[in-house]
């Protein structure tokens, strides 16, 4: 491996430090570039095969310190796992840069999903569902029901029958007492203008 090589592949000075005696490497991250949120994901991918300390020793830095779980990894062990944590990292910051980005997206998406889930209410259920618990200002009293507004109309007996004949409706009652009226008023005798001088 040339030289050049393996400069390159080396961390930038004073944002990683290795501790071969006590297995620990401990990064420096910049918080104005990697949000916490992606620091935690990173983490997480981690915690089976490293102990993970997370820390803020100053406003605008983390520092993560990694102990793997092996009994003694050598420094390439420790290169590489800087390595790898540095690549997640990018990763967990880059999807939470787009999760950001498509928020009010997902959020929609998400919310039709739930109700499409759910289906539309039964018969049952609209029937149960109680409209009283909303408050609700109907001043006009539009939401009334017909008998809340103009009470409940009681069914009318029927008129007592005459003798011998079928017994007869309100309406027909009506129809006979209006003939009788106007049967009267062509027995009356016609009072002419000319008849009073």
């Amino acid at each position: 491996m040339s030289e050049t090589t393996q400069q390159s592949t080396e961390p930038p000075a004073g944002l990683v430090a290795f501790d071969t005696a006590k297995a620990t490497v401990t990064l420096a991250v910049d918080a104005t570039i990697y949000p916490l949120q992606a620091l935690y994901g990173a983490s997480y991918i981690f915690i089976d095969r490293c102990y993970v300390f997370i820390d803020r020793p100053e406003e605008g830095q983390f520092r993560v310190v990694l102990s793997p779980k092996d009994a003694s990894p050598d420094a390439e062990a420790l290169r590489s796992l800087v390595g790898e944590f540095a690549n997640e990292l990018l990763s967990c910051a880059w999807r939470h840069q787009i999760t950001q980005d498509n928020r009010v997206a997902i959020e929609t998406v998400t919310m039709q999903a739930i109700a499409g889930a759910m289906g539309e209410p039964s018969l049952d259920d609209l029937a149960a569902f109680d409209f009283s618990d909303e408050a609700f200002d109907d001043p006009l009293g539009i939401a009334q029901s017909w008998e809340e507004k103009h009470g409940k109309s009681k069914p009318k007996e029927p008129p007592p029958a005459d003798s011998g004949d079928e017994p007869r409706t309100e309406q027909a009652a009506q129809a006979a007492q209006a003939e009788q009226v106007a049967a009267a008023g062509d027995a009356a005798p016609a009072v002419s203008d000319g008849a009073a001088q």
